[in-house]
Protein backbone atom coordinates (compact mmCIF):
# COMPACT_ATOMS: atom_id res chain seq x y z
CA UNK A 1 0.00 0.00 0.00
CA UNK A 2 1.41 3.38 -1.08
CA UNK A 3 1.82 5.84 1.76
CA UNK A 4 0.21 9.25 1.19
CA UNK A 5 2.68 12.13 0.81
CA UNK A 6 0.24 14.40 2.67
CA UNK A 7 -0.08 14.87 6.44
CA UNK A 8 -2.68 12.64 8.07
CA UNK A 9 -4.64 15.61 9.46
CA UNK A 10 -5.04 17.09 5.97
CA UNK A 11 -6.11 13.75 4.53
CA UNK A 12 -8.65 13.32 7.32
CA UNK A 13 -10.15 16.77 6.71
CA UNK A 14 -10.39 16.11 2.96
CA UNK A 15 -12.10 12.78 3.63
CA UNK A 16 -14.68 14.44 5.87
CA UNK A 17 -15.31 17.26 3.38
CA UNK A 18 -15.72 14.68 0.63
CA UNK A 19 -18.79 13.31 2.39
CA UNK A 20 -20.76 16.45 1.56
CA UNK A 21 -23.13 16.35 -1.45
CA UNK A 22 -21.56 17.25 -4.82
CA UNK A 23 -18.06 17.42 -3.31
CA UNK A 24 -15.68 15.02 -5.04
CA UNK A 25 -12.26 13.99 -3.78
CA UNK A 26 -10.43 16.70 -5.72
CA UNK A 27 -12.80 19.45 -4.60
CA UNK A 28 -12.52 18.18 -1.03
CA UNK A 29 -8.74 18.36 -1.16
CA UNK A 30 -8.85 21.90 -2.59
CA UNK A 31 -11.13 22.94 0.26
CA UNK A 32 -8.81 21.32 2.78
CA UNK A 33 -5.84 23.20 1.32
CA UNK A 34 -7.86 26.42 1.46
CA UNK A 35 -8.60 25.90 5.17
CA UNK A 36 -4.92 25.19 5.80
CA UNK A 37 -3.84 28.37 4.02
CA UNK A 38 -6.22 30.61 5.96
CA UNK A 39 -5.27 32.15 9.34
CA UNK A 40 -5.62 29.83 12.34
CA UNK A 41 -8.36 32.04 13.81
CA UNK A 42 -10.58 31.36 10.77
CA UNK A 43 -10.13 27.60 11.15
CA UNK A 44 -11.06 27.91 14.82
CA UNK A 45 -14.14 29.96 13.94
CA UNK A 46 -15.16 27.31 11.40
CA UNK A 47 -14.74 24.52 13.95
CA UNK A 48 -16.75 26.49 16.51
CA UNK A 49 -19.54 27.18 14.00
CA UNK A 50 -19.79 23.48 13.12
CA UNK A 51 -19.98 22.53 16.79
CA UNK A 52 -22.63 25.16 17.54
CA UNK A 53 -24.66 24.07 14.51
CA UNK A 54 -25.74 20.86 16.22
CA UNK A 55 -25.93 22.41 19.66
CA UNK A 56 -28.07 25.42 18.78
CA UNK A 57 -30.01 24.59 15.60
CA UNK A 58 -32.94 22.19 15.64
CA UNK A 59 -36.35 21.87 14.04
CA UNK A 60 -39.53 23.83 14.67
CA UNK A 61 -41.95 21.71 16.69
CA UNK A 62 -44.86 23.02 14.63
CA UNK A 63 -43.78 23.16 10.98
CA UNK A 64 -40.50 21.23 10.89
CA UNK A 65 -38.41 24.12 9.54
CA UNK A 66 -35.02 24.99 11.02
CA UNK A 67 -35.13 26.84 14.31
CA UNK A 68 -32.95 27.86 17.22
CA UNK A 69 -35.93 27.60 19.57
CA UNK A 70 -39.12 25.60 19.93
CA UNK A 71 -40.79 27.54 17.10
CA UNK A 72 -39.16 29.02 13.99
CA UNK A 73 -39.21 32.69 12.99
CA UNK A 74 -41.90 32.06 10.37
CA UNK A 75 -44.32 30.37 12.77
CA UNK A 76 -44.05 33.14 15.37
CA UNK A 77 -44.30 35.99 12.85
CA UNK A 78 -47.72 37.66 13.39
CA UNK A 79 -47.58 39.15 9.89
CA UNK A 80 -47.92 35.70 8.34
CA UNK A 81 -51.32 34.65 7.00
CA UNK A 82 -52.25 31.71 9.22
CA UNK A 83 -55.04 30.74 6.82
CA UNK A 84 -52.54 29.63 4.16
CA UNK A 85 -50.36 26.56 4.65
CA UNK A 86 -47.74 25.54 2.09
CA UNK A 87 -46.69 21.88 2.27
CA UNK A 88 -43.13 21.20 1.09
CA UNK A 89 -40.73 18.28 1.06
CA UNK A 90 -37.76 19.82 2.85
CA UNK A 91 -35.99 22.84 4.27
CA UNK A 92 -34.47 23.86 0.93
CA UNK A 93 -37.98 24.23 -0.52
CA UNK A 94 -38.98 26.65 2.24
CA UNK A 95 -35.93 28.79 1.47
CA UNK A 96 -36.65 28.69 -2.28
CA UNK A 97 -40.28 29.79 -1.87
CA UNK A 98 -39.29 32.49 0.61
CA UNK A 99 -36.81 33.83 -1.95
CA UNK A 100 -39.66 34.22 -4.47
CA UNK A 101 -41.35 36.75 -2.16
CA UNK A 102 -44.78 35.54 -3.35
CA UNK A 103 -45.94 33.53 -0.36
CA UNK A 104 -46.85 35.06 2.99
CA UNK A 105 -48.49 32.17 4.78
CA UNK A 106 -46.93 29.41 6.86
CA UNK A 107 -45.26 26.11 6.02
CA UNK A 108 -45.39 22.43 6.81
CA UNK A 109 -42.25 20.40 6.06
CA UNK A 110 -43.02 16.76 5.28
CA UNK A 111 -39.45 15.49 5.39
CA UNK A 112 -39.65 13.85 1.96
CA UNK A 113 -42.18 12.35 -0.45
CA UNK A 114 -43.93 9.00 -0.70
CA UNK A 115 -41.66 6.49 -2.42
CA UNK A 116 -42.54 2.80 -1.92
CA UNK A 117 -39.43 1.70 -3.83
CA UNK A 118 -37.27 3.47 -1.24
CA UNK A 119 -39.39 2.29 1.65
CA UNK A 120 -40.87 5.73 2.35
CA UNK A 121 -44.53 5.38 3.30
CA UNK A 122 -47.02 7.72 4.99
CA UNK A 123 -45.69 6.91 8.46
CA UNK A 124 -42.23 8.13 7.41
CA UNK A 125 -43.51 11.63 6.68
CA UNK A 126 -45.05 14.34 8.87
CA UNK A 127 -48.56 13.66 7.56
CA UNK A 128 -50.28 13.04 10.90
CA UNK A 129 -48.95 16.39 12.08
CA UNK A 130 -50.37 18.00 8.94
CA UNK A 131 -53.85 16.62 9.61
CA UNK A 132 -53.63 17.78 13.22
CA UNK A 133 -52.72 21.30 12.13
CA UNK A 134 -55.73 21.51 9.82
CA UNK A 135 -57.90 20.61 12.80
CA UNK A 136 -56.40 23.07 15.25
CA UNK A 137 -55.42 26.05 13.09
CA UNK A 138 -57.71 28.39 11.07
CA UNK A 139 -56.38 27.07 7.76
CA UNK A 140 -58.56 27.60 4.69
CA UNK A 141 -56.10 26.53 1.97
CA UNK A 142 -53.35 23.94 1.85
CA UNK A 143 -50.93 24.50 -1.05
CA UNK A 144 -49.04 21.32 -1.93
CA UNK A 145 -45.61 22.30 -3.27
CA UNK A 146 -43.94 18.91 -3.66
CA UNK A 147 -41.82 18.06 -6.71
CA UNK A 148 -43.46 17.86 -10.12
CA UNK A 149 -42.49 14.19 -10.36
CA UNK A 150 -44.14 10.79 -9.96
CA UNK A 151 -43.37 10.72 -6.24
CA UNK A 152 -44.35 14.36 -5.78
CA UNK A 153 -47.65 13.90 -7.58
CA UNK A 154 -48.40 10.73 -5.61
CA UNK A 155 -47.75 12.61 -2.37
CA UNK A 156 -49.98 15.50 -3.47
CA UNK A 157 -52.81 13.08 -4.32
CA UNK A 158 -52.41 11.33 -0.98
CA UNK A 159 -52.63 14.65 0.88
CA UNK A 160 -55.73 15.60 -1.10
CA UNK A 161 -57.43 12.35 -0.07
CA UNK A 162 -56.20 12.73 3.49
CA UNK A 163 -57.80 16.16 3.83
CA UNK A 164 -60.91 15.47 1.74
CA UNK A 165 -63.09 15.02 4.83
CA UNK A 166 -62.49 18.63 5.84
CA UNK A 167 -64.77 20.46 3.40
CA UNK A 168 -63.75 23.86 4.78
CA UNK A 169 -60.22 23.51 3.41
CA UNK A 170 -59.20 23.91 -0.24
CA UNK A 171 -56.25 21.77 -1.30
CA UNK A 172 -54.34 23.28 -4.23
CA UNK A 173 -51.21 22.34 -6.17
CA UNK A 174 -48.44 24.52 -7.60
CA UNK A 175 -48.59 24.23 -11.37
CA UNK A 176 -47.61 26.62 -14.16
CA UNK A 177 -43.95 27.47 -14.44
CA UNK A 178 -42.53 24.37 -12.75
CA UNK A 179 -41.13 21.92 -15.35
CA UNK A 180 -41.62 18.17 -15.01
CA UNK A 181 -39.00 16.62 -12.75
CA UNK A 182 -37.88 19.95 -11.31
CA UNK A 183 -36.74 20.46 -7.72
CA UNK A 184 -37.88 23.71 -6.11
CA UNK A 185 -34.52 24.63 -4.62
CA UNK A 186 -33.03 25.01 -8.13
CA UNK A 187 -35.77 27.24 -9.58
CA UNK A 188 -35.51 31.01 -9.73
CA UNK A 189 -37.82 33.25 -7.72
CA UNK A 190 -39.82 34.46 -10.73
CA UNK A 191 -40.64 30.90 -11.83
CA UNK A 192 -41.68 29.92 -8.33
CA UNK A 193 -43.75 33.07 -8.02
CA UNK A 194 -45.71 32.23 -11.18
CA UNK A 195 -46.24 28.68 -9.95
CA UNK A 196 -47.67 29.89 -6.65
CA UNK A 197 -49.97 32.42 -8.31
CA UNK A 198 -51.22 29.78 -10.78
CA UNK A 199 -51.91 27.08 -8.19
CA UNK A 200 -54.90 24.88 -8.94
CA UNK A 201 -57.38 22.97 -6.77
CA UNK A 202 -56.70 19.24 -6.46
Amino acid sequence: MTQSPLPEALERLATLLGRFPSVGSRSAMRLAFHVLERPVIEAQQLAQALEQLHEQVGFCSLCGHLSDGELCEICVDPRRDERLLCVVEGIADVLAIEASGEFHGRYHVLGGVLSPLRGIGPSSLRLDELVERTRLEPIVEVIVATQISIEGEATASYIQRLLAANTEITVSRIASGVPQGSELEYLDGATLGRALRARQPL
